[in-house]
């Protein structure tokens, strides 16, 4: 391509060439000893040999660094950046390893949610504990403990996979223990339960009435209904299988006779037997499983007059817990292996309520003595101090 001619404007240092229909100008002077010539830009853009001369002071002047300079330092900062191990980066990295485990796309969902606006763009050395405070202040208002204990937890499980692995530097500072009362249970009193079951019947909801029955009846966990399949069932030796649990390794607890009748009654459709029915648009219904299903079961937790806080699946494995371990008849080890608890701690909830039936059934059994020593007498029994009448 020959050389373009150069064209002198009345401004010093300041030229332009002609490209097509339009001009570009450039300036030219001698800066620390040195000849410096670059582009000051387009007549298509706004440029004029009057604001090509302004720049030309302002580059000799030194308040603003030439192109060359300029876009030197912007190709060091990019550098820079790009070699920075952000959280952003460490999580891209930590979710790799990721993304098969079990509870992924939940934590996927509360970075996306609460850790990346405040803390993506920021090197774990460089967040300050006022941050997390702001941050654990904020969500405190709207969100419940427990949720805000996993969202650091998984702030934390990031930066420490990154320090692991020699990809970044540790927090400069301990995040606080967030401290989460786990103890709450629910329960239906008979009454609830009556009207509970009695809206369950009434229900056209076979799905949300089937799995409401089901956790009644078994204490199962909403995401293993939703997991549970066919296969997993063992009519022949009683059993129901549960694959990948909360608490870990696989599970089975036993199939008892309410149970057997709500999955012998419930229309098998495809694999899972739970499934969500949808149409394409052929018209063809298709079957998948249930990522949720809590309008549908609040439907029917409404139609009982239940508490408006009570979890209409939760609430119903507390409700099972609960009432087997008030009946007496069901020692805490037991009842940890029915709920899959992987440890006792979770079991131990129900401990009061162990304890209050064995009260009752000692002092049953205290009274029951008496009366069986002392035949023909009432049955409201006094025992004898020893004190005589005066």
């Amino acid at each position: 391509m020959p050389k373009q001619q150069r064209e002198k404007t009345k401004y010093e240092g300041v030229y332009y060439i002609t490209r097509g229909n339009d001009k570009i100008f450039y300036i030219y002077y001698r800066k620390d000893g040195k000849q410096i010539e670059e582009k000051a830009g387009k007549q298509s853009g706004g440029m004029t040999p009057s604001k090509a001369h302004l720049k030309r002071a302002i580059r000799i002047s030194g308040k603003e660094l030439p192109n060359a300079a300029r876009r030197e330092l912007e190709k060091a900062e990019k550098l820079a950046v790009a070699e920075k191990m952000t959280v952003d980066k460490l999580w891209d990295v930590y979710k790799e390893n990721r993304e098969r485990s079990k509870g992924f796309r939940t934590d996927e969902s509360r970075y996306n949610l609460y850790l990346k606006d405040d803390f993506g763009e920021k090197e774990p050395h460089e967040i300050i504990r006022l941050e997390t405070d702001r941050l654990r202040i904020t969500l405190l208002k709207k969100k419940k403990p427990q949720t805000v204990k996993h969202v650091f937890t998984l702030l934390k499980r990031i930066v420490n996979f990154g320090v692991s692995r020699e990809l970044c530097k540790a927090l400069s500072f301990k995040i606080g223990t967030i401290k989460v009362d786990n103890e709450k249970t629910e329960d239906l009193n008979p009454d609830q339960l009556k009207a509970l079951l009695t809206a369950i019947n009434a229900s056209t909801d076979i799905q949300a009435a089937n799995i409401m029955r089901l956790a009644l009846f078994t204490g199962m966990r909403r995401g293993e209904m939703f997991k549970l399949k066919w296969d997993d069932v063992d009519f022949e030796r009683g059993f129901i299988f549960i694959r990948d649990p909360k608490g870990g390794l696989n599970q089975k607890i036993p199939l008892n006779e309410q149970a057997r009748a709500v999955l012998e009654s419930h229309t098998r459709l495809a694999e899972n037997v739970f499934v969500r029915t949808e149409k394409n648009a052929e018209g063809t219904v298709q079957y998948f499983t249930f990522n949720s299903i809590t309008e549908r079961v609040n439907t029917i937790k409404k139609a009982a007059k239940l508490p408006t806080d009570f979890r209409a699946l939760h609430g119903l494995r507390h409700t099972y817990a609960s009432m087997l371990a008030s009946s007496g008849a069901v020692d805490l080890y037991t009842l940890q292996k029915l709920l899959t608890h992987k440890s006792s701690k979770m079991t131990q909830r129900y401990a009061h309520l162990h304890d209050d039936a064995l009260i009752k059934a000692a002092s049953f059994a205290g009274k029951l003595m008496i009366e069986t020593s002392t035949p023909g007498e009432s049955n409201v029994v006094e025992l004898n101090t020893g004190e005589k009448d005066q």
